[in-house]
């Protein structure tokens, strides 16, 4: 979550790697922000790091991949304040 209680809820989830610079500068923005994210460790999954091996750190937001190698800060912020729509089982209908 944002430090800011008015702000939208993200559901985040951060692929890393071991010895991943890249992956710990992720790691530390995320946290600056003041968010809560789930950190899953590709490096013990075929799949996973099929998928995101080259790429890591890969930063999913929402079910939608956001950023790969790398986090932009500015558009890290701009994502933060814009609200998600609900999954598809929790809409109102």
């Amino acid at each position: 979550m944002s430090s800011n209680p008015s702000a939208p809820s993200h559901e985040i989830v951060l692929y890393t790697r071991p010895g991943c610079a890249c992956c710990a500068a992720a790691r530390e923005m995320l946290n600056d922000h003041g968010l809560r994210f789930q950190e899953v460790d590709i490096s013990s999954d075929p799949e996973l790091r099929a998928r995101y091996g080259v790429s890591a750190p890969v930063v999913v937001m929402n079910g939608q991949v956001r950023f790969r190698g790398r986090v932009n800060g500015p558009l890290l912020r701009r994502l933060l304040r814009r609200p998600h729509p609900l999954p598809q089982s929790q809409k109102l209908v």
